[in-house]
């Protein structure tokens, strides 16, 4: 239990990071399945995660977040987009998707199937602000596990999604950007590393009934 909340310690949102290192291979599988593995609202994950590593894709990044230098000097730097809508096409793609992986008819899910596209239906525009928040959860388990594997990481709000979905060449398709990440190993000259981390104490901000 000590060593979660060391790492947790240790963890900040890096300012500059160093270009010249990359994360291994096995170490960044791990990042990447934590991403699978987060869960999400009914399980549907309405997300999509970019992991840009090209140099080419990273060097038009700056732009797309408002002269932040971490995209382009970071190891690897993670997009996730929601889904813009949750339509009976993707709904059944889950359904089809859990009774693979279950044994099961895919005809035993379509009372789940049809709550959700119940569920869905109703939120009409809120789908999206939807989906995005289920972003946030991934983006939580990847911050996270980070921390335990000593990678360095800064998440970044400080995007302009419309720019971002140009380069990633998803305009037009059902996916947005939401959020990002920044992955990689803190630059030796990042003067915020040896910053105190700021935190209310835990009486202020959690209330136990």
């Amino acid at each position: 239990m000590s060593a979660i909340i060391e790492s947790l310690l240790w963890r900040y949102a890096a300012k500059r990071f160093d270009p010249s290192r990359t994360i291994p291979a096995d170490t960044w599988q791990t990042l990447e399945q934590a991403l699978v593995l987060s869960p999400s609202s009914y399980g549907l994950q309405p997300w999509k995660f970019f992991v840009i590593t090209s140099p080419t894709i990273r060097q038009q990044l700056p732009d797309a977040a408002w002269g932040q230098t971490q995209p382009r000097d970071c190891s690897h730097f993670v997009v996730l987009a929601a889904r813009r809508t949750v339509d009976a096409d993707f709904v059944q793609s889950w359904v089809d998707r859990c009774a693979a992986v279950r044994g099961v008819p895919p005809e035993s899910l379509h009372g789940l199937r049809d709550a959700i596209l119940g569920k869905t239906s109703r939120m009409g525009h809120e789908q999206l602000p939807w989906t995005s928040r289920q972003c946030y959860i991934a983006l939580g388990f990847l911050l996270e596990t980070a921390a335990l594997l000593r990678i360095d990481a800064c998440p970044m709000e400080g995007i302009i999604p419309d720019r971002i979905d140009r380069i990633l060449g998803i305009t037009d398709s059902p996916w947005t950007s939401v959020v990002a990440c920044a992955l990689g190993y803190r630059s030796p000259d990042d003067s915020a590393a040896a910053d105190a981390k700021v935190r209310f104490d835990a009486a202020d901000v959690v209330v136990h009934c």
